[in-house]
């Protein structure tokens, strides 16, 4: 009986990991913005959590404890390297390999790496990763509560830098 659940555990886990790998680039290259590094997380995420695969009770919360992985595993890279680099337009088309680029638009990807890595972190996660606000929670280990304040805050922010890009493009 052991072993058939662990053969299923295994099971689910690498057909997530196949499933979704492009996800978890585009997260982590969303953090550290160099494809290399993006990768190197990825690869440091699935070794961290084949190790841990034993801890996760609920196999359905698979996502979000993957997701959180991920996100830590990237936070952990910039405190260790402290860099910003920017991105390249070949770096990006790589990336995509044929999917359609989730950020189309320029003046937004400047808006979000100008807000403070709390509120990117929710932000990538709702919206690019179309997490639900219950996961982000999860993955960010926030409150329910806080995580929409910070939304808020975050989708302000945002709108306030896109609306003085536009007025500066004007003048």
């Amino acid at each position: 009986m052991f072993k058939k659940n662990r053969f299923n555990r295994d099971e689910i886990f690498t057909n997530f990991i196949r499933e979704n790998k492009e996800n978890f680039y585009r997260l982590a290259f969303s953090y550290v913005k160099n494809s290399e590094d993006a990768l190197d997380i990825v690869q440091d995420s699935i070794h961290k959590a084949i190790k841990s695969i034993h801890s996760l009770q609920d196999m359905s919360m698979i996502k979000s404890w993957f997701y959180k992985i991920v996100v830590h595993t990237s936070l952990d890279f910039l405190r260790k390297h402290k860099r910003v680099s920017a991105v390249d337009p070949e770096t990006m088309e790589r990336m995509s390999l044929g999917k359609e680029d989730h950020y189309e638009n320029i003046d937004l990807e400047r808006a979000l790496d100008q807000l403070p890595q709390e509120y990117k972190s929710i932000i990538i996660l709702r919206y690019f990763e179309d997490l639900k606000i219950e996961e982000v929670a999860d993955v960010l280990n926030e409150n329910i509560n806080t995580i929409k304040t910070r939304l808020y805050k975050a989708l302000k922010l945002l709108r306030i830098e896109l609306t003085d890009d536009r007025i500066k493009e004007v003048k």
